[in-house]
């Protein structure tokens, strides 16, 4: 049998643990405070409970806590990549970026990721197992300790698909968000999908106040379909359907990230389709250079291509932003930094 991870816990499972176990049930909050507000890395720390519980917690239960393995900073906008060690062994990444209206970090919420995208290096080696909530919360508390500085915003956006990790993206987002932890608002919280539709109903009927983006990256299905396998199961017609039922349902625009691919989908027959698909929904077009992955031998368009792309689209109508590239001589993109590191203990 599992051991139960006490950072795994909402408040009201801890305070049932705890007085189950004998204790007042204020221990419960004084332990969730270490955890989420305090960001203990130990039990040990735990000063004001008392030496016999934390002994008895420390051998009866996990607390989660990485390791940091490799931190990479980008000489040229500051950008940090880490890579930690899971409990197990595993390995994940996450990435800190600054921005003029804080500090953002994308977190993984798998190790690996059994999606398939053809451009994506997390993908490549399938999927392994899927995140906790504490160790989705984990790999944010330990850059706010590695940095001594509160994260503003939050992207579920790193190796893994959140919505095939489901139940444990809910119960992160409430935990993260929760007032008797790190309190960090709905508004704060980006979650990105591939494009499960029937999960992407299910998080609208949450209603969970989050940002929700779709990784689109081409058109129509015939091209979505040799990009990404998960389009064979859900068409564009199902997918958008999914989309304008959680614009309807929550109110929230929908972001669509578009990856553009040299002579792939960054064409003028391109652009007219997606306007064509995407006019007239409350939306945001986000445009992203391809990151050229050695395996997957994609080129980025170049640099004037893709404002010709935006122009089209914005002509149009279409809300459109191009993603700052951060972090580009570090191999920040997602699954490279942990593909690389893996290669290396092969030897």
């Amino acid at each position: 049998m599992d051991r139960i991870d006490l950072k795994n816990l909402t408040l009201p499972e801890l305070t049932e643990l705890l007085t189950g176990l004998g204790e007042k049930k204020f221990r419960a909050a004084q332990l969730y405070d270490w955890m989420h507000k305090k960001q203990a890395c130990s039990i040990a720390e735990m000063t004001n409970l008392p030496e016999a519980l934390r002994k008895r917690l420390s051998e009866q239960f996990d607390y989660t806590v990485l390791t940091k393995v490799v931190e990479l900073v980008s000489e040229i906008d500051g950008t940090r990549k880490y890579l930690f060690r899971l409990p197990d062994g595993n390995v994940i990444e996450s990435v800190r970026m600054e921005y003029h209206h804080g500090i953002s970090v994308c977190i993984s919420s798998q190790v690996g990721c059994r999606m398939g995208c053809s451009f994506c290096a997390s993908t490549i080696g399938g999927l392994v197992r899927n995140l906790s909530a504490a160790e989705m919360l984990e790999q944010i508390y330990s850059i706010e300790r590695l940095g001594g500085e509160k994260i503003s915003n939050v992207v579920v956006m790193g190796s893994g698909e959140p919505l095939d990790n489901f139940d444990n993206l809910v119960r992160f987002v409430g935990m993260l968000s929760s007032e008797d932890g790190r309190n960090l608002s709905h508004r704060n919280i980006t979650v990105s999908t591939c494009g499960l539709a029937d999960r992407l109903k299910e998080l609208a009927d949450l209603d969970l106040g989050i940002n929700p983006a779709v990784s689109l990256h081409a058109p129509n299905d015939e091209m979505r379909r040799k990009l990404m396998p998960v389009a064979k199961r859900y068409s564009m017609k199902e997918l958008m359907e999914a989309v304008d039922y959680y614009i309807e349902k929550t109110g929230r625009r929908m972001t669509f990230e578009y990856s553009l691919i040299r002579d792939q989908n960054d064409t003028n027959a391109c652009a007219r389709e997606l306007i064509t698909l995407l006019k007239g929904r409350n939306c945001l077009v986000n445009l992203i250079p391809v990151n050229p992955v050695k395996e997957r031998g994609f080129e980025r368009p170049a640099g004037p291509n893709v404002q010709t792309f935006q122009k089209k689209l914005e002509k149009a109508g279409i809300n459109v932003t191009i993603r700052r590239e951060m972090g580009s001589d570090i191999n920040a993109a997602c699954g490279q930094l942990r593909r690389h590191y893996e290669e290396e203990a092969k030897g």
